[in-house]
């Protein structure tokens, strides 16, 4: 350990310059700046108070001004290694927070610091090696008054003077000033030379004129009592503020709304306005001194590092007006605030920031702070010493091992000293806490005493007790290193006694509602909460307050896996503990998961509880959320605003089920949870469908109207559904693909008895002659897309992350050889595929296509395949050689197309500019429609509309476009001029059954009859068209949990209805 103690025979110190340039303060005034409010200029009061707006005003007494003297920068030259190592009781008697003021008439004097971009704050470059920067005077001083010994008796005080004859109690100032503003104004004494009140020069004679009647002496505002809770901005205040918390995990155990020690530096340097990590570590630390907030663990201070969690010490109840709030002034980054402290006398406080400039300039030597008991100020360390295995073993046994062994048996002491230590914790729990609350003097009342200490104390001694278990886990420990000073292992020793960790979980999924008891037993019972004080206070306790005891179950059930990974990294091969620890760890993680898992239903149950007790509603406007209920779960909490400069906050509440808005409000010292209130009047909001569709919101005058309108609604829409029974509707597929696995595409096979359905993560295979059935993944194939059968070839073809992909059919079979089932790769960079028939042949069409150019290169399956569909396995696949697929053709179209459709001799490609055919014989491409029929114009007037999809229909084609269908002819002239559907939405897909065709966009189908023009319309989410044939289609949409669902539509009903679909206006 560093030895922070100075000689006090060391040399002179050296002389601080004289006088420091205008950077080199730059520092201090930015932290007095982002801290006080404004930065105090040369010539500024004493007291950095003086007041402009109000003379009368008393503010907070800060410390004296900056001499001339005095080394200017007290941030740049503090060593980066001090405070890693610094003990705590160093840093915790520097007194944290940072301002407070006296109680002020003036409210319009808060100041926050600047923001950052964004609101946010910079974070400081943290600390890397490389040369170690020199302490400052004021870090130097602190260290040497907290080390230095006590003096011997009648040590003189020299240099300390009392406060010169006549003068009167120290003066308050009010604010200070912007620089380049105007000057300060004289001070509530009226003295314009404040500045040098206490200077050794003499002044000269100033004129006071004679009071008036509407003057006051500067102390008739000084008798107001001293409030701490009118603070205005502090630094606490900004940390909090700033920092960002959340969800932390150390150890493998979660803790919410925490934040590293790394974070909390970075923020107290961006508020500070310091590059230098020490000493926003140091302000950390006076921060977390008055318990601002705490390690997680509850066993160090703050520390700079990304691996240490802390959270704010938070209270489930509402803290009594009494408790001292954070308050104090961190004398490093001020002056001296004792207003007969000059450069040449010194000052009666041992913190005076002006000490070591005082001591330099009279040449005097360092005096010792207070008083210290010689009791050693790191025990816990110093046991730690002795306990160290180096310690604990003759010499020769030392000597005896390796290093490697020497640190192996170091982590194993470690491992046995504190299980020791943690047992001797749980006893102090049991003799200081649980027994004397149990007992007949218990400051608990006898009717809910036994109630209250085992909510609190939860199963650390009642069964099933944590102590047992930890006691005789401890006890073998013991003895295996009692039997041989070298322990070989010790894996055996956790293999038998981790199965006995269970009460380890049920603790901590107690924790939340113990922490709840206490503080509630706290707040209502004055007895108990001085039995606490009492307690905390005597030094069993270690300075460490109950909830530091009640975590150490849960953080020791967390140490095991760093301590037993510390001895598997110097176990030799050939040790058990080799093969065993790996055994324990993954014992002890799955204890900690649960207990994660535990804890976290836990809370959840607990906060649901809490917010069930506390919610209120409006009269008559009480709903039933069912908050209680079990597996019910609060899923997000936040904040909103009705707009950004509302400061009025609603808070948003999402459970499972619901989500609630609330406002908070305070009542006395308890919070209120009223639900939002509900808009004026009774809302209806009417939503159109399709790409003209809008939302409107209407207002009913009363409940009575608005339930009558809704019921004529409902059964009008009852009607329209009833209508649609001219199709049938069949579910293949629900609750099998979740939202992470969208169903892409599916084709049928094997007559249609089976389906193959490609999804994000495979392709599974669905038999349709088993109701029910659930659908088997048969390939692990990514992203699939497409997927198309050529039964005649047993060809299986599948578009996976844009590459075509072959298999031999029988790859569905899983029994298959892994051989007989690897793809064969066809294309890469392919947009999509077509497989059909063309010239009379099997082709399959492969398109590669881009925002200028679009490229089809046009395969024929080889006819020896068809030969070979009898031959099995690696025959079928391989046989020969040969590939499944042999080039065909290949063309070239300038545009983007996103369909290919097969005629009877040409290609037929949608691209933006129309349908373009092209000749497989000539590869020459034309226009299928004739530019001379002008009654087409209104095609080409349209922008933005795609050709999507084309049928034949009795030698005439149905051309389907995103706004429109209509019928040409083979000669690309306009055919049944008269017949036109205008879809009502934008389909993004097509199919037909005669004579109903069907349009899918992602909100609903539209079904339109080609010979009436009727419409119908069948609402769901996120639809898909999926196949489409001669006697079905499939589609795919979600359900309300994010589910796919397959369903077909079919036709086969006799259609008697028809003439009752709702006609489209203007419709034949």
């Amino acid at each position: 350990m560093a030895d922070y103690h100075y000689p006090s025979d060391r040399g002179q110190p050296h002389r601080p310059r004289e006088h420091g340039g205008p950077s080199a303060n730059f520092q201090r005034e930015a932290a007095f700046s982002n801290i006080f409010g404004a930065a105090p200029p040369p010539g500024r009061s004493h007291t950095m108070t003086s007041s402009r707006q109000a003379r009368d005003a008393p503010t907070a007494a800060a410390a004296a001004p900056i001499p001339r003297s005095m080394p200017t920068s007290i941030t740049s030259n503090i060593p980066s290694n001090i405070p890693s190592n610094i003990p705590s009781s160093i840093t915790s008697s520097i007194t944290s927070s940072i301002h407070s003021s006296i109680p002020n008439n003036n409210n319009n004097t808060e100041c926050t610091p600047n923001q950052g971009p964004g609101g946010g704050y910079h974070p400081a470059p943290r600390s890397v090696s490389g040369p170690q920067q020199v302490p400052s005077p004021q870090a130097l001083q602190y260290m040497q008054q907290r080390r230095a010994p006590p003096p011997g008796p009648g040590a003189p005080k020299a240099g300390i003077k009392g406060p010169p004859q006549g003068y009167g109690p120290p003066r308050a100032g009010g604010a200070r000033f912007h620089p380049g503003g105007a000057g300060p104004v004289p001070g509530m004494n009226g003295d314009p030379y404040r500045t040098q009140s206490l200077a050794s020069s003499s002044r000269q004679q100033v004129y006071h004129p004679p009071p008036a009647s509407y003057q006051s002496p500067a102390t008739a505002s000084r008798s107001g009592a001293y409030n701490p809770n009118s603070a205005r901005t502090t630094a606490q205040e900004c940390f909090r503020r700033k920092i960002m918390t959340g969800d932390r995990t150390k150890n493998e155990l979660t803790y919410k709304n925490a934040f590293s020690g790394a974070e909390a530096v970075d923020v107290l340097s961006y508020i500070i306005r310091t590059t230098d990590r020490n000493l926003a570590l140091l302000l950390g630390r006076s921060l977390d001194a008055q318990k601002f907030f705490h390690d997680v663990t509850y066993e160090h201070r703050l520390r700079d590092s990304a691996n240490e969690i802390y959270q704010f010490r938070e209270t489930l109840m509402e803290e009594p007006d009494d408790k001292p709030a954070v308050n104090g002034v961190f004398v490093l980054l001020s002056d001296c605030y004792s207003p007969t402290c000059t450069r040449d006398q010194l000052c009666y406080s041992i913190a005076c920031p002006r000490r070591l400039e005082q001591v330099s300039r009279l040449n005097l030597k360092i005096q010792p702070g207070l008083k210290k008991d010689q009791t050693t100020i790191d025990d816990v360390d110093q046991t730690d010493e002795q306990k160290l295995w180096i310690n604990s073993v003759p010499k020769e046994v030392v000597e005896s091992v390796d290093e490697r062994e020497k640190k192996r048996q170091e982590v194993i002491s470690e491992i046995c000293y504190t299980e020791r230590d943690f047992v001797k914790d749980l006893e102090y729990l049991r003799d200081f806490w649980i027994a004397p609350l149990r007992s007949k003097v218990s400051p608990i009342p006898v009717a809910r005493r036994d109630k209250v200490v085992k909510l609190i104390f939860s199963n650390i001694i009642d069964h099933p007790s944590i102590h047992t278990v930890s006691s005789r886990f401890a006890k073998s420990l013991t003895e295996r290193q009692q039997k041989n000073p070298v322990v070989r292992n010790i894996a055996d020793i956790f293999l038998e006694f981790v199965p006995y960790f269970e009460p380890f979980i049920l603790y901590g999924s107690r924790q939340m509602e113990a922490k709840f008891e206490f503080e509630n037993e706290r707040s209502c019972n004055t007895y108990f909460t001085k039995f606490v004080d009492e307690i905390e206070r005597r030094k069993e306790s270690r300075k460490l307050e109950l909830n530091g005891y009640l975590t150490k179950p849960t953080t020791r059930l967390a140490r095991y896996p760093l301590l037993l990974e510390n001895v598997l990294k110097y176990t030799e091969p050939d040790n058990p503990d080799k093969d065993d620890i790996p055994k324990v760890l993954a014992m002890i993680r799955d204890l900690l998961g649960r207990v994660n898992t535990e804890s976290g239903k836990a809370e959840n149950r607990f906060n649901l509880r809490r917010l069930h007790e506390q919610l209120r509603f409006r009269p008559n406007e009480k709903v039933d959320l069912r908050l209680t209920e079990e597996g019910r779960e609060l899923v997000f909490k936040s904040q909103f605003k009705k707009s950004p400069t509302d400061p009025t906050e609603i808070t948003a509440f999402l459970f499972d089920h619901a989500v609630l808005l609330v406002r908070i409000k305070q009542v006395g010292k308890g919070e209120e949870i009223k639900a939002l209130q509900k808009g004026e009047g009774w809302p209806i909001t009417f939503r159109h469908l399709g790409k003209n569709g809008y939302e409107l919101t209407l207002y009913a005058s009363n409940q009575a109207a608005r339930k009558k309108w809704l019921e004529y609604i409902d059964n009008s829409q009852q009607r329209l559904r009833s209508r649609g029974d001219f199709f049938n509707t069949s579910c293949i597929s629900m609750g099998h693909f979740m939202a992470t696995n969208q169903v892409n595409c599916v084709t049928p096979f094997d007559g249609s008895r089976k389906l193959i359905i490609g999804t994000n993560s495979g392709l599974y295979v669905l038999d349709r002659k088993v109701k029910g059935a659930a659908p088997k993944r048969v390939l692990d194939v990514p992203s699939v897309t497409q997927v198309e059968i050529l039964e005649e070839y047993s060809l299986l073809l599948v578009l996976s992350n844009k590459s075509l992909l072959s298999y031999s059919l029988s790859a569905l079979d899983p029994n298959e050889p892994a051989l007989a089932r690897r793809p064969k790769k066809i294309q890469s960079h392919c947009n999509f595929f077509k497989a059909g028939i063309c010239l009379g042949r099997h082709l399959v069409c492969v398109v590669k296509s881009s925002a200028l150019s679009t490229t089809v290169k046009v395969y024929e399956p080889n006819d020896s395949m068809a030969k070979k569909t009898k031959q099995k396995g690696l025959g079928k696949m391989f046989g020969g050689g040969q590939d499944e697929l042999r080039p065909f053709k290949e063309c070239y179209i300038p545009a983007e197309s996103s369909s290919v459709h097969f005629l009877k001799s040409k290609l037929c490609v949608a691209c933006p500019k129309g349908f373009e055919v092209v000749s497989l014989e000539t590869l020459e491409t034309q226009s299928l429609l004739d530019q001379a029929d002008t009654s087409l114009d209104f095609v080409a007037r349209k922008e933005g509309v795609r050709p999507i999809h084309i049928e034949r229909l009795n030698g005439e084609f149905l051309l389907n476009y995103s706004e429109f269908s209509f019928f040409v002819n083979k000669h690309g002239w306009r055919a049944r001029p008269e017949w036109r559907i205008d879809w009502e939405g934008s389909p993004q897909s097509f199919a037909l059954s005669y004579p109903w065709i069907l349009g899918f966009e992602t909100n609903f189908i539209e079904l339109r009859d080609i010979e009436s023009g009727a419409v119908h319309i069948v609402p769901h989410k996120n639809i898909r068209m999926l196949h489409s044939s001669t006697h079905e289609i499939l589609f795919a949409y979600e359900d309300e949990r994010g589910g796919d669902i397959i369903e077909s539509i079919d036709f086969w009903k006799t259609n008697n209805r028809r003439s009752e679909l709702l006609p489209v206006p203007g419709s034949p």
